[in-house]
């Protein structure tokens, strides 16, 4: 799933091609992803692009109608969506329910945007509102980890809220917008600290170890995805992950030293993360997750 620095790097590659352009045309390829319908998708024909944003991890592409009116498409790529750039879109229409594409945003000069999703289970979600904030998921987003709002004293009040385990807090849109299963893993190794550490258990010291891990690991992560064409993204993520998605391998060093060790792996229903004993959990491997106490 592409998280806050890729949806980052979508935002500015879209910026840069859509803006100021008008939208000639929207096609609906799955009804399913459409979570609105007033107003409709073709509401925003002939309206001119005048910025791309985001949103956590939702995108946001603003248009000025001919009256003078806002209009938003928004959208969430979920695990299996992505956004496919074409110059020149094909003149063929898209045809619902025949192939990936669950909408196709055509603009003034022939250019555009495909929203595409693979795989049976269709999470994409595409909503056509006048405000962001009339979806709730958006309405509802925490706190974002790079703004001037996310002190660190922000991140205690949120670690104290209740006790969890620190990689669900990580997780949660409502607390902190944008960092998914892949950053929490890349943050935690950072900081040296157990996905299952209670946020309860959080002193000043640690807390501020966090903080200091969540702003390098996405500071560097939205400055290697910056300026990269929507096609590169993926796979930029995944060369520059440390431990998320490498159980198995040798682990590089929560400092760039390698350990000595290897990332390990604890499974769950529909996901799982990554870790490495000797850099954050004392050398002592997790069990599954069933059978886990909580390491500190």
């Amino acid at each position: 799933m592409p998280e806050l620095p890729e949806v980052e790097a979508l935002a500015q590659f879209l910026r840069g091609r859509a803006v100021d352009h008008a939208v000639q045309s929207v096609e609906v390829g799955a009804i399913s992803a459409l979570k609105t319908f007033r107003p409709p998708p073709d509401a925003l024909v002939g309206a001119t692009v005048v910025d791309v944003t985001r949103h956590g991890k939702w995108l946001d592409l603003m248009v000025a109608t001919p009256t003078g009116e806002p209009l938003h498409l928004v959208w969430h790529l979920s695990r299996a969506g992505w956004v496919r750039w074409s110059d020149q879109l094909s003149d063929r229409p898209v045809r619902p329910g025949k192939s990936p594409i669950a909408l196709r945003v055509r603009l003034d000069d022939g250019s555009g945007y495909d929203l595409t999703e693979a795989g049976t289970r269709k999470r994409l979600a595409v909503h056509v509102v006048a405000d962001p904030a009339d979806v709730p998921q958006i309405a509802t987003l925490g706190v974002e980890p790079l703004s001037d709002e996310f002190t660190v004293d922000r991140l205690a009040e949120l670690l104290a809220a209740r006790n969890q385990q620190v990689k669900g807090l990580l997780r949660d849109q409502g607390t902190i917008a944008g960092v998914g299963n892949a950053y929490s893993d890349e943050i935690l190794h950072a900081a040296r600290m157990s996905p299952f550490a209670p946020t309860r258990s959080f002193d000043a010291a640690k807390t501020a170890t966090l903080h200091a891990a969540i702003q390098q690991i996405l500071t560097e992560a939205v400055a290697a995805a910056s300026g990269r064409p929507a096609a590169e993204l993926k796979d930029a993520k995944r060369r520059g992950m440390r431990v998320h998605g490498r159980t198995g391998e040798p682990c590089p060093g929560w400092d760039g030293v390698p350990c000595g060790d290897t990332v390990h792996e604890v499974s769950f229903a529909d996901s799982s993360l990554q870790y490495c004993p000797t850099c954050q959990t004392g050398g002592k491997p997790l069990a599954d997750r069933r059978l886990s106490r909580l390491l500190r």
